[in-house]
């Protein structure tokens, strides 16, 4: 009889210290890619309350899904969710505008530049007046009132759902892998002497929780990497002033719309959310413009069904962690930075954040080469999706309040200065290979807050303008065609993804 002689592998112990969404996205994820090699603990109290507006995603969540093994049409009905196709932006680059940044692709490109330039020079050629949003389907569609989903759809979507029975449904899904939920709330966190490694949390009832590796969920207060690492935070409020946000929950509505709005007020903007059940609303303004109770009263003057809960307020500083990874700990989600949520892609941040992490961890020692590609690829890309987010304040023509003569004066990194600078005088957006925001994304905002190329490739003179007029009705129609023949918003969803009874 033959012994084997392969020593059986110690799982490390993974700590994810807070729940809420970004907590259990990151147990779940852990958990199912990582569970051979992984002992996956959670500590989430439910005495400490979720933040929970993080109410609105973009496409790429779709993607992580699929890696958890997520069911959409089983997810979508529990946690009560709509189609997403866009955000439509009201008041922001003038009073009386109104745009929407979708998730559709303009029209098509050729090797040598981008849809922007057919549609700008048959706009001068005066073959047409069309809004760049005519050929985009998912632009379309979110202008009727129109949604689909599914792989097979075709369709670049993303969804509305309720933070909170969403945290519940990766709850579920996390202990289904394997992770540990532990109930209580941390009281001190032990560092070792020699290393500088967290060694373990001690928790209120006294109970103390070893780990090998921790992953800070603890939201804005950063309980491990800010309280016990001591890891700096860089703020953005220069760059985005507003710091303080409120928020409510009102009644369903009958107009289901396919995309969020995003409404700018003289002092910030407030969001509408329609789930299947209620509507999220929230306004996100800056304290040095507008009182805490105007800013109230602003958002209650403003919402289009009766409350349901009771508003809540919280303050914040937009910025990130100088580290998101510091010794044995990655910080994610709020913990990590905040970049607000005018682009909703708070979620989303921290979701790539865990992608990351599962493409980088350390089955063996921690190396330094790995900690630094992990924060750089953090900053970069933080840092892109900030500049993204900082076009919508500054390109604007608004004059009417203190707040929006800042944001149109103020200093921009030097990055988007040149790319504002480069689509004004030549239609071309210069990106780097892993950008989150695409050309489409950037081309819809600019136009949409009045930024217009004063020309346009020169490739495109080589169609004669007869060809070029047929090019783009073509391309028009096909957009038309393929929204004509989608349901309604409400309809689809009454099919594909009905509300299950809340429990």
């Amino acid at each position: 009889m033959q012994c084997d002689s392969k020593t059986p592998q110690i799982k490390k112990r993974v700590i994810v210290a807070g729940g809420g969404t970004s907590g259990w996205l990151a147990a779940a994820a852990l958990s199912k890619v990582l569970g051979k090699n992984l002992d996956v603990s959670i500590i989430e109290s439910d005495t400490i309350g979720r933040i929970g507006v993080g109410e609105a995603t973009i496409p790429p969540l779709r993607t992580f899904h699929r890696l958890l093994g997520i069911n959409e049409q089983d997810m979508m009905s529990e946690i009560q969710a709509t189609f997403k196709l866009g955000i439509e932006f009201s008041n922001w680059g003038n009073v009386g505008d109104k745009y929407i940044h979708s998730f559709g692709v303009n029209g098509k490109d050729c090797w040598a530049c981008d849809f922007q330039h057919f549609w700008l020079a048959g706009n001068l050629k005066g073959l047409h007046n069309d809004s760049i949003g005519d050929y985009c389907v998912e632009h379309l569609a979110a202008r009727e009132g129109k949604a689909m989903g599914g792989d097979q759809s075709g369709i670049n979507y993303a969804y509305h759902l309720d933070a909170g029975l969403y945290a519940e449904y990766l709850k579920k899904l996390s202990i289904k892998h394997g992770a540990k939920h532990i109930e209580g709330i941390i009281e001190n966190v032990a560092i070792s002497p020699r290393t500088g490694n967290i060694t373990g949390l001690t928790m209120q009832d006294g109970a103390y929780i070893e780990g090998d590796f921790f992953v800070d969920c603890t939201g804005f207060q950063g309980r491990l990497i800010s309280q016990a690492l001591n890891v700096s935070y860089e703020p953005y409020g220069h760059y985005l002033p507003c710091d303080s946000a409120v928020a409510i929950q009102t009644e369903k509505t009958d107009n289901l719309r396919p995309y969020t709005q995003a409404i700018a007020h003289s002092f910030g903007w407030q969001w509408r959310i329609p789930l299947q059940h209620r509507v999220g609303n929230g306004l996100v303004y800056c304290s040095r413009y507008v009182s805490d109770d105007q800013a109230m009263s602003a958002l209650m003057e403003n919402l289009e069904s009766d409350p349901i809960t009771t508003a809540r307020g919280f303050k914040y500083t937009t910025g990130r962690r100088t580290k998101a990874w510091a010794k044995n700990c990655v910080a994610i989600g709020l913990s990590a930075g905040f970049l607000e949520p005018v682009e909703s892609t708070s979620i989303h941040l921290a979701m790539s954040s865990i992608l990351r992490l599962l493409k980088l961890f350390p089955l063996s020692d921690i190396t330094q080469s790995n900690v630094d590609e992990f924060n750089q690829q953090t900053q970069d890309e933080v840092e892109r999706v900030r500049n993204f987010i900082i076009l919508h304040y500054h390109a604007t023509q608004r004059e009417d309040s203190g707040f929006w003569r800042y944001c149109k004066n103020m200093e921009i990194p030097d990055a988007l200065r040149h790319r504002i600078q480069l689509f004004k005088d030549t239609g071309t957006i210069p990106l780097p290979e892993k950008e989150l925001f695409q050309t489409d994304s950037w081309t819809q905002v600019m136009l949409g807050q009045h930024i217009r190329p004063g020309t346009y490739h020169p490739i495109v003179d080589a169609m004669a303008k007869p060809e070029l007029e047929k090019f783009l009705h073509a391309l028009k129609q096909q957009t038309r065609n393929k929204v004509d023949s989608m349901p309604a918003h409400q309809t689809f969803i009454s099919q594909y993804c009905p509300s299950k009874p809340l429990r």
